[in-house]
Parts: structure tokens; sequence; C-alpha cells
């Protein structure tokens, strides 16, 4: 058995906030993320896709257009069974992903982001799988105490203090 490694570059805008994982039974789970999202946070767009294996269709629903087409175009591209894709507006990953894990259905969550993103999968006879993915640029050094100091003053400013 063969399996060929590819990289699934995600298009989207640099500000747009993109969560890709795996669950099971595309037919309702597509609804019920949908659902959860719409439910989760005020004010939230959202734009859900996911890939059934059979009959071999990108199931979609969104409450912006152009979220629910990038997610469904995002969604083809990888192509790996029982896939799904979100893209939100107006709310953070931070602000979904316990409601996105408490979906029956879902089964992992492989990167929740705005940076840059690929996929990688593995192509068999079968069809495609995530392996996993690539979020953003590599890092290069350690924080140094200037940076760390910088780091908290931004946590405190969004709310998040260790003390």
């Amino acid at each position: 058995m063969k399996c060929e490694l590819k990289v699934i570059n995600i298009k989207k805008e640099k500000s747009d906030n993109v969560i890709i994982g795996q669950a099971n039974f595309s037919v309702f789970t597509v609804d019920d993320l949908y659902l959860s999202l719409i439910t989760a946070a005020p004010n939230i767009k959202v734009g859900v896709a996911m890939n059934e294996a059979e009959p071999r269709l990108v199931r979609m629903n969104s409450n912006e257009d152009r979220l629910g087409k990038l997610a469904a175009e995002n969604a083809l591209n990888i192509g790996a069974s029982h896939v799904f894709v979100i893209f939100i507006e107006n709310a953070f990953p931070i602000n979904v992903m316990q409601t996105i894990k408490n979906v029956a259905g879902v089964c992992n969550i492989f990167v929740a982001t705005a940076n840059e993103v690929q996929v990688i999968i593995c192509e068999t006879e079968l069809g495609r799988a995530v392996l996993g993915a690539v979020d953003g640029t590599s890092v290069n050094k350690i924080e140094n105490d200037d940076e760390k100091n910088q780091r908290r003053d931004l946590t405190n400013k969004l709310g998040y203090s260790l003390i």
C-alpha cells in the first residue's frame, strides 16, 4: 500500500479564523456544528462545511455566504472524508473550541487559527486522510525578558492575568 503525501494550502483572507477537524456522520453533524456555533457566541458569522464519504459530497451551512463558500471550497480541496472546515467572524476560535468539542460527532480538531495554514494529507487507493496541520511560520528563538513583559502586558490588557 502506498501513501502519497500532499500539502493543501488553506485559502483565506489574512484575518479569517479557521478551524479544521474531523467528525463522523456528516449528514447531520454539519448542521449540529452550525447550530452549536450560532448559539455559542452573539453576532457570530460562520460557514461550516464537512466532507461526506458517501455520496462523496461536501455538506455546507452558513449565515454568511462568503464564509460558507470559503469553508466548502477548502473542504473540497482537502478532500478527506469526515473532515470539517469552519470559518468564523465576530468571535475567536478560543470562544467556540469547547462548544465544537462538545458536538457529539466530533472526534478531534487539527487546527484553530488566523495564521496561514497548510493541511498535510496522505492519499491512498481508498482516499485521503489528514495527518496534521502547519499553523503559521516556524519559531526561531526563545523569548527574552522584554518579550515576556510585552506578552504579560498584552495578556493583562486582554483580561488574562497570572495574579
